[in-house]
C-alpha cells in the first residue's frame, strides 16, 4: 500500500516511479547483472508513515498549488458561467466548477426547448448550500442582474429606453423594459391628464428613467418629460406671438370646478367659469368637453407669461345691449327658474338674461315662507317685467301681478265692526287665523277669545276647521292685516262684574287650576280671578296642593277689581282676617252693652244684701228660731258689715263674665250654649247668679219694692 501510495505522487511529480520492492525470499534479476540474494527483513509500518508524511516546505506548497487550480473561486450574490449537464422533467442540472451540482428550474428559461446539454448558461449563486447541502441557482435572476445594470447605466447616462405598458395599478401603470418593471406615474404618462389607462395597456413607447432605487430595486418612469421637451421649441414660438385680444383655438385640456384648462399648443391657459357665458353656468362641464376644440380669447398674461386667462364669452355680443326693448315693463314672459334663495328665485329669461322674483312678488295672500314652496329649479313659468335697471343689470319680475289684488275694495267688503263668519285655518300659541275667503286671512288674537278667561292656547276655545262667528277689529291695507275677534261677537260683561264684585266683597269661588303664584279660581258669574300665594294661609304652593283641590269651592274676598285691565284679585287672609275682627268687634259691643246696664242698674249693696240674703235661705229657715229672736237693730249692723264683702264679689263675678265674653270667638254653637245657660240660670230662683241676672232686667223700682218688703218680712 505504501508502494502505491509512493507511485501516485511520483506520477504527479512526473518523476518515474521505482521498482517494486522484492518479496522476502526472491531473488530479482536486473539485465546485465547477476541475480543478489536478499535477506528477509520486518517491517515498521510506523516509521514508514513517518517518512512518507514528512513532506519539505517546498513539496507542500507545490501540493496546495496543484489542487487550488482545480477549484473555482465562487461567492454567494454572483452571476456565474456553468454548464449544462442534464435536463431533467422539471429542472435543468448546471456544474459551475463546484464541488456539486446545481438545479434551475425549467420555467426560469424563456424558452427552454433551445438549452442543449453542453451548453454554457449564466446563472446567479444564491447558496453555496441550503438545508439538503444542495447548490441553489436561478437563471431568471441572473438575467434580471443583467438587465437592471443595463438600466442603470442608462439612467446614469441620462438616455432613454423603450417599454411595454403591462398593466393598471393604483396611481398609474407597470412598464417592462425588457424583463425589468418600472413604475409609470398617471401625471407623467402625457402632457394633459389621461382620463383611460386601460387604453394604454399593450402599447409601446419611449421612455425617460427619472428615479433608480437601487436598494429597492424600484425604476420610476416618464413619458411626459420626454413630450415637453419636444414641445419646447413650439411652446417659444407661441409665448413670442402671444397678444391680448388675440383668438386662438385651443383643445379642452382638464376641467375642474372652478374653469377649464386650454392647451394652446404647447402653452396651457385658464378659461374661468365666469368667462365660459354670458348666461349662469354651474358647471364649466355644463358648457364644454374634454378634448374639445374651442376658440378662446387671449384676456391677459403676467410677464413671464406662465399664466394666460383666457375668455369664450367675449367672442359673442353682450345680450343686455337693448334690453328695455327687448323686455319693457309691464310685459309677460316665460323664463326658467335657474336658481332658489331665501329671499327669492332667480329667472333665465335668455342666455344671460335673468330676473329676480322676491319673496313678496310671489303671492298675494299667502305667506310664502321659502320660494321652493311654490317653485322647482328647472320650472318654466310665466313672469311680469315689474323693472329693468340696465346699468345695475337687474330685472326685477313678479308673479302675484298676474292674477287680480283680492285687497281691492277690502274696506268694503269688510268694514271694521262688522261681523262675519270664517273658517279656522291654523292655530298658533299666540292666535288662530280665519279665512274669510280665498285669499284673505285675518288674525284672532288669543286676548281676543274671551271675556272672562285667560286663555292660554287658542284650542281651549276654538277647534281647526270650525266655522265661527268674528268681529272685525282693524284692518291696515298695505300690510294686508286684518284683526278679527270672538268675544266681540257677545256684549261686555265687565260693566257687570264691577258691580257684582266690589272690592271687599265675599264670594263663593271654585278652584280651576294651580300656578306656581297661586290660585285660579272661577267666580259664579264665569268670571276668572287670581289668588296670590301671599293671599293664602299656606306658605308654599305644595302645601295649598294638599290642602285644597281642582273643583273645590272656597270663599274668598275681592281686594283688587281692574276692569281695564280685566283683572280680579282675590284674598283668602283678608277673608279671615275681617272675620276675626268683626267677631272682636261684637264682642266688645256685647261687653259694652252689658257695662253700661251694670251702670244703670241697682246699687251694689243692694244687689249684694238680696243676693245674701238669698244664698242663706236655707240656713235660716234651719236656724229660724235662731234669727227670730235677732232684733231689727242687730240685722241692720250686719247687713252693714257684709257689704263690702258683696260689693267686692260682685265687681269680681261683673270682670270674669266681661273677660269670658271677649274670648268668645265666632262660632254660633258656643253662642247659643252661653244663651241656654243664661235661660237655665233665670229659671232657678233659689242661686244667687240667677237672682242677680233676672234683678239686672227688672226696673230700678220694682227692685226698691221687693226690697222693702223683704225688709219689712224681716223685721217682723
Amino acid at each position: 500500500m505504501v508502494d502505491e501510495e509512493k507511485n501516485t505522487k511520483n506520477e504527479m511529480t512526473g518523476e518515474m516511479t521505482p521498482e517494486a520492492p522484492v518479496k522476502g525470499g526472491e531473488v530479482n534479476e536486473t539485465k546485465g547483472k547477476e541475480p543478489v540474494k536478499q535477506e528477509t527483513k520486518a517491517i515498521n509500518f510506523d516509521d514508514m508513515f513517518i517518512e512518507e508524511d514528512e513532506y519539505s516546505e517546498e513539496e507542500y506548497q507545490r501540493f496546495v498549488d496543484l489542487y487550488s487550480r482545480t477549484l473555482i473561486d465562487i461567492e454567494e450574490g454572483q452571476i456565474v458561467q456553468g454548464r449544462v449537464l442534464a435536463i431533467t422533467d422539471k429542472d435543468v442540472v448546471v456544474d459551475i466548477g463546484f464541488k456539486s451540482e446545481g438545479a434551475v428550474p425549467k420555467e426560469e428559461f424563456q424558452d427552454i426547448s433551445s438549452v442543449k446539454v453542453g451548453d454554457s448558461v449564466d446563472v446567479f449563486l444564491d447558496t453555496l448550500e441550503d438545508v439538503d447541502g444542495q447548490l441553489q441557482l436561478s437563471k431568471r435572476k441572473a438575467d434580471f442582474m443583467k438587465l437592471w445594470d443595463q438600466v442603470v447605466e442608462v439612467y446614469n447616462e441620462g438616455g432613454t429606453i423603450e417599454g411595454t405598458c403591462m398593466r393598471r395599478i393604483k396611481g398609474g401603470i407597470v412598464v417592462d423594459l425588457s424583463g425589468v418593471d418600472a413604475f409609470l406615474p398617471g401625471s407623467q404618462i402625457d402632457v394633459k391628464p389621461v382620463r383611460d389607462f386601460d387604453a394604454l395597456i399593450g402599447q409601446k413607447f419611449t421612455f425617460r428613467i427619472v428615479k433608480v432605487n437601487r436598494m429597492r430595486k424600484n425604476i420610476v418612469v416618464s413619458r411626459r418629460s420626454l413630450l415637453e421637451e419636444s414641445m419646447a421649441e413650439q411652446r417659444g414660438e407661441i409665448l413670442k406671438t402671444l397678444e391680448k385680444g388675440q383668438v386662438r383655438e385651443g383643445t379642452v385640456k382638464n376641467i375642474t370646478d372652478f374653469g377649464v384648462f386650454v392647451d394652446l399648443g404647447g402653452v396651457d391657459g385658464l378659461l374661468h367659469i365666469n368667462d365660459l357665458s354670458w348666461g349662469r353656468v354651474n358647471h364649466p362641464s355644463d358648457v364644454v368637453a374634454l378634448d374639445q376644440k374651442i376658440n378662446v380669447v387671449v384676456l391677459d398674461f403676467n410677464d413671464a407669461k406662465d399664466r394666460i386667462s383666457l375668455g369664450m364669452k367675449q367672442l359673442s355680443p353682450h345680450p343686455w345691449e337693448g334690453i328695455q326693448d327687448k323686455y319693457p315693463e309691464g310685459s309677460v314672459v316665460t323664463g326658467k327658474v335657474v336658481s332658489i334663495a331665501d329671499y327669492g328665485a332667480f329667472i333665465e329669461l335668455e342666455n344671460g338674461v335673468e330676473g329676480l322674483v322676491h319673496v313678496s312678488e310671489m303671492s298675494w295672500t299667502r305667506n310664502i315662507v321659502h320660494p321652493s314652496k311654490l317653485l322647482n329649479v328647472g320650472d318654466q313659468i310665466e313672469v311680469k317685467i315689474l323693472n329693468v335697471d340696465k346699468d345695475r343689470k337687474r330685472i326685477s319680475l313678479g308673479i302675484k301681478q298676474l292674477t287680480p289684488d283680492p285687497w281691492e275694495g277690502i274696506e268694503e267688503k269688510y268694514p271694521i265692526d262688522s261681523k262675519h263668519k270664517g273658517r279656522i285655518r291654523n292655530m298658533t300659541n299666540f292666535g288662530a287665523f280665519i279665512e274669510m275667503e280665498d285669499g284673505i286671512d285675518g288674525l284672532i288674537h288669543i286676548s281676543d277669545l274671551s271675556w272672562t278667561r285667560k286663555v292660554k292656547h287658542p284650542s281651549e276655545v276654538l277647534k281647526k276647521n270650525e266655522e265661527v262667528e268674528i268681529v272685525v277689529l282693524d284692518m291696515n291695507k298695505e300690510e294686508r292685516r286684518l284683526s278679527l275677534g270672538y268675544k266681540q261677537v257677545s256684549a261686555d260683561p265687565w260693566p257687570a262684574f264691577e258691580e257684582a264684585y266690589q272690592v271687599g266683597t265675599n264670594t263663593q269661588a271654585k278652584v280651576i287650576r294651580f300656578i306656581e303664584k297661586g290660585l285660579v279660581v272661577e267666580l259664579p258669574l264665569g268670571l276668572e280671578g287670581f289668588v296670590p300665594l301671599s293671599q293664602l294661609h299656606e306658605s308654599s304652593m305644595a302645601q295649598v296642593a294638599q290642602n285644597l283641590k281642582e273643583g273645590e269651592e272656597i270663599e274668598l274676598q275681592i281686594i283688587e277689581f281692574d276692569k281695564d285691565n280685566k283683572r280680579v284679585i282675590l284674598s283668602r287672609k283678608k277673608l279671615t282676617e275681617d272675620v276675626k275682627r268683626k267677631q272682636e268687634s261684637a264682642e266688645k259691643a256685647e261687653v259694652d252693652a252689658f257695662m253700661e246696664k251694670q251702670s244703670k242698674a241697682p246699687t251694689l249693696g243692694e244687689i249684694a244684701g238680696d243676693d245674701v240674703e238669698t244664698a242663706q235661705e236655707k240656713p235660716e229657715k234651719k236656724k229660724s228660731a235662731t234669727k227670730s229672736k235677732k232684733t231689727k237693730q242687730d240685722k241692720e249692723a250686719e247687713d252693714q258689715e257684709k257689704k263690702p264683702k258683696e260689693e267686692k264679689e260682685t265687681k269680681s263675678k261683673a270682670t270674669k263674665m266681661a273677660s269670658k265674653k271677649s274670648e268668645k270667638k265666632e262660632d254660633k254653637s258656643d253662642k247659643k250654649k252661653t244663651d241656654e245657660k243664661a235661660k237655665e240660670s233665670k229659671d232657678k230662683p233659689k242661686t244667687t247668679a240667677k237672682k242677680t241676672k233676672t234683678k239686672k232686667e227688672e226696673p230700678a223700682e220694682d227692685k226698691k219694692e221687693k226690697a222693702d218688703k223683704k225688709k219689712t218680712q224681716s223685721s217682723k
